[in-house]
């Protein structure tokens, strides 16, 4: 017995294209989500030296886990300020009208 499988690939290879309007849509919140994340490094870059303090008494006392405690810190503190530094929205203007 032998199986007609043409209509299987012809399913699998089946990639209906969205329109313009969607696709740029698309690409533009794509485009927003990586300058956030631009954003929120560039932020724990800062974050990272400003609050790199080897004096008594800081944020986190010295202990075995104090560089992960900092670390995490910063990830989260950098993450909830990205998006609303500027930085983000310049160069998604930037990069909009690039293409």
């Amino acid at each position: 017995m032998q199986t007609d499988s043409s209509v299987a690939l012809l399913n699998a290879n089946y990639n209906p294209t969205p329109t313009s309007v969607d696709n740029t849509e698309q690409n533009d919140a794509l485009l927003k989500e990586q300058t956030d994340k631009f954003e929120a490094f560039f932020l724990k870059q800062i974050l990272d030296i400003a609050l790199s303090s080897d004096e008594e008494g800081g944020l986190y006392e010295k202990d075995a886990g104090d560089k992960i405690y900092k670390s995490m810190y910063n990830d989260t503190m950098s993450n909830a300020l990205s998006g609303n530094l500027g930085l983000s929205e310049m160069l998604f203007s930037y990069l909009k009208e690039e293409r």
